[in-house]
Parts: C-alpha cells; sequence; structure tokens
C-alpha cells in the first residue's frame, strides 16, 4: 500500500506540479462543485496509476486540481462505494494519496435518508459524529506505522474548530444548516423501515453508504476532516416508497447550490 501510494502520488506530482491543501469528495449529485474552481488541472481517474474508477450514476470519475480563493484544492468528482465490490483499502486509496500531495484538510458530502423528524428532503447537515456500522473496517490489517497509528483516536473524528465556522458562515450566506450523527451502512440497497427505525434507535439523525472509511482513513493520517449530508429522503412511513436513485439525485441537486456556497466559504476563510 505504501508504496503504491507513493507511486501516485508522484504521477500526479508529475503531471500537475500542485500541492494542495484541501481536499474535497463529492457525493451523489454534488459533482459540479468543481464549476467554482479555478481550475489548473483534470486528471481522469481511468489515468492514474492505481486508482480505482467509480461505476455509480452521478459520479463522474476525476481529479480535480485549481484554487478556490487564494486556497489550493483537489476535487474528487464521484467517489468509490464498498457495495461496489471495492474493498476498504481500494475505497479509502484516494485519501491516503491526498494526504501525500500535501492534504491536510478533507471536506466530505454526501446525499442521506434522514430520521430526525426536523429535517426533511433538501436539509443540510453538518456532520457532528458518525457510527460506523461498516462490515469492514479501512485499517483492518497489518498496521502501516509510516500512515498512522496501530489505534487512534476517534474523539474528534469532524473538526470542531471547522463545524464552528461553517455554522458563522451559512449565518452570514443566509444558508440554514442542521448538524447531525451520520450512520454508515454497507447499501446499496435503501433501508427497510425497520432499518431506519434501528438508525433512530441507535442515535444517528441520517443515514448513508459513504463518508465513514475516509474520515477514519484520514483521521489515521491527521487530517482535518469536515463533513456535509444532503437529506435526499426520509426514512419514515409517509415518505419511504418514494425513495430511488433518481429522486436522491434531484433533491441533491437541489440543494447543491447552498452545498457549494458553504464548502467554498469555508475553504476560503478557514
Amino acid at each position: 500500500m505504501w508504496e503504491q501510494v507513493q507511486e501516485t502520488v508522484n504521477y500526479i506530482k508529475e503531471k500537475t506540479g500542485f500541492t494542495p491543501e484541501y481536499g474535497v469528495i463529492l457525493g451523489s449529485g454534488l459533482g459540479s462543485f468543481t464549476d467554482d474552481i479555478k481550475i489548473e488541472h483534470i486528471l481522469p481517474y481511468t489515468e492514474i496509476p492505481n486508482f480505482p474508477v467509480s461505476t455509480v450514476q452521478g459520479h463522474k470519475g476525476a481529479l480535480v486540481f485549481g484554487t478556490i480563493g487564494d486556497k489550493k484544492v483537489v476535487a474528487m468528482q464521484g467517489r468509490f462505494h464498498f457495495y461496489e465490490g471495492y474493498d476498504m483499502k481500494q475505497v479509502t486509496f484516494p485519501v491516503r494519496v491526498m494526504k501525500y500531495l500535501g492534504v491536510t484538510k478533507l471536506v466530505v458530502s454526501n446525499a442521506s435518508g434522514g430520521v430526525n423528524p426536523s429535517y426533511k428532503v433538501g436539509s443540510i447537515v453538518i456532520i457532528k459524529d458518525h457510527i460506523n456500522m461498516m462490515p469492514e473496517h479501512p485499517l483492518r490489517g497489518k498496521n502501516e506505522e509510516r500512515f498512522g497509528p496501530r489505534f487512534v483516536n476517534m474523539s474528534e473524528p469532524y473538526s470542531k474548530a471547522m463545524m464552528a465556522k461553517a455554522k458563522i458562515l451559512a449565518a452570514e450566506n443566509n444558508v440554514t444548516v442542521h448538524d447531525g450523527i451520520y450512520l454508515g451502512l454497507q447499501g446499496p440497497t435503501f433501508e427497510t423501515l425497520a432499518e431506519y427505525k434501528m438508525v433512530k434507535i441507535l442515535g444517528a439523525d441520517c443515514v448513508g453508504m459513504s463518508t465513514v472509511p475516509e474520515v477514519i482513513v484520514a483521521r489515521h493520517m491527521e487530517m482535518e476532516c469536515f463533513g456535509l449530508s444532503v437529506i435526499t429522503d426520509m426514512g419514515d412511513e409517509e415518505n419511504i416508497e418514494e425513495v430511488n436513485h433518481a429522486e436522491v439525485l434531484k433533491a441533491a441537486q437541489k440543494a447543491e447550490p447552498h452545498v457549494r456556497l458553504l464548502i467554498s466559504e469555508l475553504i476560503k476563510n478557514y
């Protein structure tokens, strides 16, 4: 893994000569955030050594390098999911690469199902913590000490300072945000009504199929993390029949201008 990461990093550095400070992972229906980047380089995943390729509709499949304000950014247009058949080390491989390109702060976004009754479709949630219910752990196996320690302190998976700044920026820009706990499940099935109830009982506010592995690996390497979730469906008796991927993408795209604004402002001002 160490050698593969270094090979990939060296390839990208040769191609771009770019040292980003921020990494951004874009979730379902949120890919046009890259329109806010003053783009300097685009590398399709298919051209990058050791990189997986995203197979999900709504995930494009390229690394985009450029600036937002005076900050250097690399954004993933399309992430990798465990349910696609990748193992967790492949899912999180790009986060390892980002770290060794120079990234110190990781911003992750996703689409999720809400179980908190104060949410509605289109709500934007700042992720304050997560519950990992995925069947595989990205740090399982022999630990590579050069990446980070065997046992990772997860007392602050999401940066409190970044959360506080995002809330100030949201208020200044009239963007309504909630905060909440995200629960990660494997997918690719949307949750049953009983599973949505379980998510709520376990103390989470929303549920999705990504984000948790990337944040664990980022924290393994002491990167500062910030997470945003767009509520694209509500897991209750009234709404569960409407849940499908097309509706998820539609809801995410509707909330996207606010998400883009918030992420851009956070990158510029933090």
